[in-house]
């Protein structure tokens, strides 16, 4: 492939004297003890960027002039680079000659070393680099997203997809947190095209033939994966939240849309600049809209031009559900809560990532909750509670500050862990701080930190510099060690109108029962039902006194980061007396005993007792819990049919009445709840082949017309699932004749749903075609996963190279796990040992081996609670 005028890796280098430039600048880089991957020395402060995109051919060329400190004597300079080819290198000297440099690529390493002959004395300096990339077909560095207009018209857009370590295919660059500078980015591109990067445009020029520069102004410092640009046949809504230009990006045509998101931004933004006492800095902030989908994430927090696929962003009222506008207005909330945490104040190196992540999801949980009281958003964090503990019961899980070495383990690090797990340990946190004081030791981190890089500890010594005294001992053993601690109660006597509790302290796990248990400092916060919370640090064994006697909690508003173990009549007491506890312990206490069944620590009959009591005049945000751990059980005894049936048929008597009384269509005047309710009933009964829900979807099928509304996925994926050869092939016209890509790509991805095996065979054959979309086989081939873990895994490992084509590079080495992570056979974790140990390092293994563990943990526990499901529902 020829790049013109751009000469291949290196050129020849002129004779060179040893520069000594008259002023030196001191280096923004690495702080001593952050971890990098580039020499020390040197380090930007400015990137003047200007590329050229070939959209139609899949390239790009650019230039690049880098205002570069050298702080020390170098041998050469080291950038970071990949999949580029290297022109003409320059370096010149605040005072002197410029010299011509060679380049040379390291592929393995992702770097490229310049060569100007001699040491580089310190000083100032600029570097000027030419060179040419490829636009990728999936979501990384610059990539192109190919789809089908409102008109019917094939189109392409550009994005970009920097983190974590992908701005070094765009460009030449230091390309790690720590070495922050502006950007000034200008592109050369199709006239009448819309081009959007981090900061508005600055300037517009006709160069004529058809071709536009386009000149946007120079950013705020910050680091290299949080640059953007956008590029293609797009549109701008935009409204104005105080001071800023608040906007949204799509396809012509779709910025309605939008509309959801636009109202949330503005709404949201003003919120943000009071909690975190700096307001957003930029003049703008975009929500850019890309069509199609990736396998590693939704959402990019590019500072000032957020990228989201349309899958996360657009309502379409014809299948768009109550749930998704929900995940839409708090991925929202997400990516805009990283304007602060992650782009104006950024962890030093990966190993705190969770510092951008962690927080972010537990402020759009925060921020929604305010915003949208209704929709009760606190309630959710238990959940990604549960998520978390997932991975850390198990012996392969990690510490939420963890130490990043490779560019495969950053990629490996995005993960329920350092997501979930990190919001669950600040709400802990924060409920241990105290709302006010927490809020004044984040405002004194941001004024303290802004447009710097931090480590964990110095948001620990701001917070407890604001008052928490205590907390960075607290902080520490949650996020410096891995696992969950069980808070047991020992005893529990009534003494005087009184509770008084003996608690001891131990470590729950899945599959490591014989290990040495780990110690935190637990903060634990109990109560009678009823009585006043009390609260203890809890190191070892400890007594607690409660006002009252009866019925107690451990974890009060289950804030707490632990499992409660409690004796057997507790949890009877518990359960019977349900309906007075809050609903944020109903479904804690729902989760907890579950998991403590599902670990040994108690039979798991008093679970599914717990599970009974809810009655269907509980709160529907309580009742949506229920369906999924009666899935549960049924998809833990999936080799037996006729017990599957017996659980199938307690399902349908406990929640069909309470389906009945909520419909399959909303009604006028329903709560706010309603509709999660009914999505997550519908969908769980379908799945087990409830006879009205199946006749329901199957009515609905047959008139088209009636499918239109919030539930319209849902009801195809129970066709779907029980689909025939015919109604297959009538799903997948449906796709190819989908209004709008969207709704092209969800229907494809539910042809890998069903449950015949000759038809998920033909599922995956599909997907190798060019017929779903370059950015949708992934998702039909990781449906058939859902349902036949091992004719996924064994299709791709035959089609593997095909397959990586399909997924972001980010994704690759989890990819093929993550398809058999949920399978029950020990044959999936010998074939995953097998595929790793063959094609994986021992860094970039590590979902291979949860997928593993979980996989091992999942067969043991079927077998041990076989025989008290088979008992308890045979009672039922």
């Amino acid at each position: 492939m020829s790049f013109g005028k751009f000469l291949p890796l290196m050129l020849a280098a002129a004779p060179l004297a040893l520069i000594q430039p008259v002023l030196a600048q001191a280096p923004t880089g690495p702080a001593p003890g952050i971890t990098t991957q580039l020499p020390r020395g040197a380090a930007p402060s400015h990137y003047a960027i200007e590329v050229t995109p070939d959209a139609a051919n899949l390239k790009f060329t650019g230039k690049v002039t880098i205002d570069v400190a050298v702080a020390q004597s170098m041998p050469v300079l080291v950038l970071n680079a990949a999949d580029l080819t290297i022109g003409d290198v320059r370096l010149t000297p605040t005072k002197g000659k410029s010299l011509t440099g060679t380049a040379k690529i390291d592929a393995d390493a992702q770097t490229v070393t310049l060569d100007f002959g001699k040491p580089l004395a310190p000083g100032s300096y600029k570097l000027d680099v030419a060179y040419a990339g490829v636009i990728n077909t999936q979501a990384n560095g610059l990539f192109a997203l190919d789809y089908t207009d409102n008109e019917g018209k094939a189109k392409r857009a550009l994005f970009t997809q920097f983190e974590a370590p992908d701005a070094r295919r765009f460009v030449p660059s230091f390309d790690e947190p720590s070495y922050k500078a502006t950007f000034g980015l200008s592109a050369i591109v199709p006239t009448g095209q819309l081009a959007v990067s981090n900061m508005p445009v600055k300037a517009s020029q006709d160069l004529g033939g058809g071709k536009t520069r386009v000149t946007f102004g120079a950013s705020p410092k910050m680091s290299s994966y949080l640059l953007f640009f956008g590029l293609g046949d797009l549109e701008r809504a935009t409204k104005m939240a105080g001071a800023t230009e608040v906007g949204v990006i799509t396809g012509k045509g779709n910025t309605g849309k939008a509309q959801l998101a636009l109202d949330a931004s503005v709404a949201i933004l003003p919120w943000f600049n009071d909690y975190f006492g700096v307001p957003y800095p930029l003049p703008k902030l975009d929500n850019v809209a890309g069509p199609g989908q990736s396998q590693f994430f939704s959402a990019m927090e590019n500072w000032g031009a957020i990228f989201t696929f349309e899958r996360a962003l657009l309502v379409d009222p014809r299948f768009t559900s109550e749930g998704t506008r929900r995940t839409i207005y708090s991925i929202v909330a997400h990516e805009m809560a990283h304007q602060w945490f992650g782009d104006l104040v950024t962890m030093a190196w990966w190993d705190d990532l969770w510092l951008n992540e962690g927080f972010a999801s537990w402020m759009a949980t925060k921020v929604t909750d305010k915003l949208q009281p209704e929709w009760e958003m606190l309630l959710t964090r238990v959940g990604g509670r549960e998520r978390a503990m997932a991975l850390d019961a198990l012996a392969t899980t990690h510490p939420v500050v963890q130490k990043i070495n490779t560019v495969e383990e950053v990629n490996q690090a995005f993960d329920d862990i350092t997501y979930e797990k990190g919001e669950a340990v600040i709400t802990m946190l924060e409920g241990f701080a105290g709302e006010d004081v927490w809020r004044e030791g984040i405002r004194s981190y941001m004024k303290a930190h802004a447009y710097g890089n931090t480590v964990t500890d110095d948001l620990w010594k701001a917070v407890e510099g604001a008052g928490a005294k205590g907390l960075v001992s607290i902080a520490h053993d949650f996020t410096s060690q891995p696992g969950i601690p069980l808070v047991k109660v020992d005893s529990a006597q009534c003494k005087g109108g009184s509770t008084v509790l003996a608690l001891s302290q131990g470590e729950f796990s899945r599959d490591r029962k014989d290990k040495t248990p780990l110690r935190w400092n637990v903060p634990v916060m109990a109560q009678t039902i009823g009585g006043a919370p009390q609260r203890l640090i809890l190191n070892g064994a400890a007594s607690l006194t409660l006002p009252g006697c009866g019925a107690y909690v451990i974890n009060a508003g289950q804030t707490g980061y632990y499992r409660s173990l409690y004796p057997q009549a507790n949890v009877q007491a518990l359960a019977k007396g349900f309906t007075r506890l809050s609903a944020m312990d109903q479904i804690g206490l729902l989760a907890d005993n579950f998991q403590l069944g599902l670990g040994g620590y108690q039979p798991i009959g008093l679970a599914l007792d717990m599970v009974d009591a809810v009655p269907a005049s509980a709160s529907p945000a309580v009742l949506a819990e229920v369906p999924d751990y009666l899935g549960s059980a049924y998809h833990m005894l999936e080799s037996d049919k006729a017990a599957q049936g017996r659980v199938a048929a307690y399902a349908s008597r406990k929640l069909g009445p309470v389906l009945a009384g909520v419909g399959f269509d909303a009604k006028a005047g329903e709560g706010p709840q309603a509709p999660v309710l009914r999505s997550a009933l519908v969908a769980t009964l379908g799945g087990m082949g409830d006879r009205a829900v199946v006749a329901e979807a199957a009515r609905r099928f047959a008139e088209p017309a009636l499918l239109d509304g919030p539930l319209r996925n849902v009801w195809l994926r129970i066709i779907a699932q029980n689909a025939d050869a015919a109604t297959w092939e009538k799903l997948r016209a449906m796709a190819n004749g989908a209004k709008t890509d969207l709704e092209k790509s969800t229907l494809f991805a539910l042809l890998g749903a069903a449950k015949d095996e000759a038809l998920a065979t033909k599922a995956l054959d599909l997907a190798m075609t060019d017929e779903p979309g370059k950015t949708t086989s992934a998702a039909i081939i990781s449906a058939v996963g859902a349902e036949h873990p091992m004719l996924a895994v064994d299709y791709v490992l035959a089609h593997r190279q095909q397959y990586e084509a399909m997924i972001d590079v980010s994704a690759r080495s989890q990819a093929i796990a993550r398809l058999g992570g949920g399978s029950a056979d020990p044959a999936m974790a010998t074939k995953l040992d097998a595929y790793a140990s063959q094609h994986l390092t021992p860094e970039s293994r590590k979902v291979v081996d949860r997928s593993i563990s979980a996989i091992k943990t999942r067969i043991e526990t079927r077998a041990r609670l076989k025989p008290a499901l088979l008992a308890w529902f045979a009672k039922k």
